[in-house]
This record gives C-alpha cells, structure tokens and sequence, in this order.
C-alpha cells in the first residue's frame, strides 16, 4: 500500500480545522476514493492511482505544492494509515527510506494519539519511542493497558489491517473559509479564494466534470456600517467548461481588481454554479506542443474579463441560409451553444458589407470581366421571419436568390447571385470572395 498523511499548519483545536479537515478531503478525492479524516490528518491510499498521475514522484510533487497552498505543512508517506501520520507528526516525509518496522521505531511514542492517556507511566516505564513501547511484553501491555493501544501499534506496523471511513464526495460544491485576517482590499481576496478554487477544481476532478460558472461571496466584518449591509458576492462565467485551477484564479483576480469592498471581509463562501461532466483529453505518447500554454478561448477569457464582455466579441454560427444572417457576434467569454450549421456548399472567405450589383451584357454578368460560372445555382430562400422597420413600415428580411460560384480573369473566384422574383430578372450582384 501506498499512504499519504497531510497534516494542515493549525493546531487540532482550532475552531475552524474541521472545516479545513473536510475541504482538504474533498480536494484529495480528485487521487483516489480511499481518502479518510484520522485524527487531525487526511489520510489517503493511492497505490491504484500512482500511474494515472505519473509515478510516486510525480503525485508526491503534485500534493506537495497544490496541498500547500491549502494550508499543508507537511505530507508524509509510508506503507500504512498510521504509519503515515505518525511519519507526519514526527516532520519525517518519506517513510519509505527504511523499512516499516526500522523507521517507526526510532519515532517518539507521542506520535501517536492513543499513547496520550498513557503516556506517564509509559515514560516510568523508560519508554520513549515507539520502539520501546514495542519491546514491552505484549501480555503485560494488554493488561495494563487498554486494547487501542496495541491495536493502533499493529496497525501502524501494518500487523493488522486498519478499517476506515472513507469519505463521500458531495453532490454539489461549497466551501467555506474563515480569513485570518481582515481584509479591506478586493485584491487581497485572492489569497483565501485560491484556496477555495483548489477545492472546488480537486472536487471537480474526481467528478470528472468542469464548471462554466463559479460564485464568491464574502462575508463583511461585524463591525460594520449599517449601510454596507451583511456582505457582497460575485460571478464569473467561462465561454467553456473547465477546472484549470490557473485559468480560473486569472479570471476571478481580473474582476475582483475592478471590485470595491463596502466594509472590511473576514469569511469567504465559494459555490460551483453550472457544472457539467468535462470530456477528457487523452495524454500523447509524444511531446505535446500544442496545448502548452493559455488556449485561445482562454486568453479571449482574460481579456475580456480585464476591459469587460462587450469589448471582446467573437463569431458565431447560425442555423441560417442567408449569408448576411449566417453569423453574428457575441461576447467571447459568454459561455455559447454549441455551433451546428447544414451548409455544405462553398462560403466565401469574405463577404461583402452589402451586396454590389454588375454590369450585365449579353446576359452574362461583368466583374473586371466576364464571368465564367464554376457551379450553381444555389438556391435560398427564407427570411420572412426576420421582420424590420421601414421607414415607419412593416418589412421583412426575405430573400430568393440564385447564388452561383463564378471566375473572374482578374478578380479570381467570386460568390454573386442572381434574384429570382425581382422586376429586373437580369440584375447580378457580387456578394462574396474567395480567398
């Protein structure tokens, strides 16, 4: 077995370690569903994940940095539950380095909590590790003793296996931080919000799943004044679902930069609003160039965060046969359905603002030209719908049209069309090119 010990950097009665205890627990669900409170650690067995996160040194570097910024002073690992904790207590990180029996041997007997009660007369005894303890004659030490004691001491020498309530991973995700200290500045919010965001993202892994929409709520101080009211929130939306940790701590520090604080904050409220499952990427076997970095709809993300949504806008698709209406713009960091279109005859690479009608001879349609037609008709109509006001009238946006792909000797390809229904049955326009 392979056992992780993370205990956090307060004192087991602090009044807020239980809810620290829990959210850590939630975030380590993302390693393995065999995680457990013991004590005042989190316990968890990830001898089944060690390949999916990239080998031992790859997980223990990964918890290291990620459980720090939770507020983990020390992550310690060995063969068993206890034998962890006790590594953890006694600020030894591997427990691997020497056999079980040798490493815990030369630990101090209070590292583990069921000594406590015993302690004094274990130390008249002349004990003063664990090893020590062990070396007492195990009939008298049932006697004396209760039976916890020696249950623990197999335990943790993995004599005996250790039963465990493992943690269940909630439906929905809240968590909630009480600040240190007293916050005036928006700003300095991100400090205690990463924290909650490395929670949310870890129980949004183990969910496998990806969120389009997160809230922050802090909580104003008690003393207060009345017109600040009990505390504020705030909303930031993705145009995608994700659980990158960074992209969403860049997002959320971008708004709260443009947030004002109406009374000093000292408790922070993260909530998950719109989760759906995320499909997952498969690694490469070959170095992968591609995904290194901010992806694009990331960075349109950020920006748009930084100079607000209508000030970065992208294209998006249309079910829509009238080229004109084939496309519109949307905020880029506006979460979007997703793009469908039936079209499967050539677009034009540009179209132009409004349609320009050619000169005609012979029948044939003029651009620096004549025309030569590569393929067509392709032929729309639609657009009764798409009603306007004109000039203090009822109109509609309908169309019939005839559209065909031509040649022209100077111009090159171009999209143009031909009105069907129109009182001028020889009116062309050119409506698009070809790149």
């Amino acid at each position: 077995m392979y056992w992780a010990a993370l205990l956090l950097d307060k004192p087991p009665g602090d009044a807020s370690t239980h809810d620290e205890l829990r959210g850590l627990a939630t975030w380590a669900l993302q390693f393995t569903p065999r995680v457990a409170i013991v004590d005042d650690a989190v316990c968890m067995e990830v001898e089944a994940s060690l390949r999916l996160f990239g080998g031992k040194r790859a997980l223990q570097e990964r918890v290291r940095s990620e459980g720090a910024e939770l507020g983990v002073a020390i992550a310690a690992w060995a063969p068993t539950a206890l034998g962890a904790l006790a590594f953890a207590r006694a600020d030894v990180e591997n427990g691997f380095a020497r056999p079980l029996q040798e490493g815990l041997d030369r630990l101090p007997m209070e590292v583990l909590s069921v000594v406590e009660p015993h302690r004094p007369t274990l130390a008249r005894l002349g004990c003063k590790t664990l090893g020590d303890i062990r070396r007492l004659p195990r009939v008298g030490v049932s006697r004396r003793f209760d039976k916890e004691l020696l249950g623990a001491l197999d335990q943790a020498y993995g004599i005996k296996p250790a039963v465990h309530r493992w943690e269940e991973l909630p439906e929905t995700f809240s968590a909630r931080l009480e600040l240190g200290f007293r916050v005036e500045q928006a700003e300095a919010l991100m400090f205690g919000a990463r924290r909650l965001l490395l929670q949310m993202c870890g129980w949004l892994a183990a969910r496998h799943a990806g969120t389009a929409a997160f809230t922050l709520k802090w909580a104003h101080d008690t003393m207060r004044s009345k017109t600040a009211g009990l505390g504020g929130e705030l909303t930031v939306r993705t145009g995608a679902f994700t659980r990158n940790v960074g992209h969403l701590s860049r997002l959320l520090s971008e708004n709260l930069a443009k947030t004002e604080l109406l009374a000093p904050v000292g408790e922070l409220t993260l909530v998950a609003v719109d989760v759906e499952p995320l499909e997952e990427v498969s690694a490469s076997l070959l170095p992968d160039t591609v995904r290194q970095g901010e992806t694009l709809c990331e960075v349109l993300e950020r920006i748009s965060a930084r100079l607000g949504p209508d000030r970065v806008v992208r294209p998006v698709m249309t079910e829509d046969h009238r080229i004109e209406w084939a496309q519109f713009w949307r905020p880029a960091a506006e979460k979007l359905p997703r793009e469908t279109s039936s079209i499967d005859v050539p677009q034009p690479s540009w179209v132009l603002p409004e349609p320009l009608r050619l000169a005609v001879r012979n029948h044939r349609p003029l651009y620096q030209g004549t025309l030569q037609m590569l393929a067509g008709p392709h032929r729309i109509e639609g657009g009764w719908w798409h009603r306007v006001e004109d000039e203090g009238a009822e109109a509609t946006k309908q169309v019939a049209r005839d559209y065909w792909v031509a040649l022209s000797e100077h111009a090159g390809v171009l999209w143009v069309y031909q009105e069907r229904l129109a009182d001028d049955d020889a009116a062309w326009f050119l409506h698009g090119i070809f790149a």
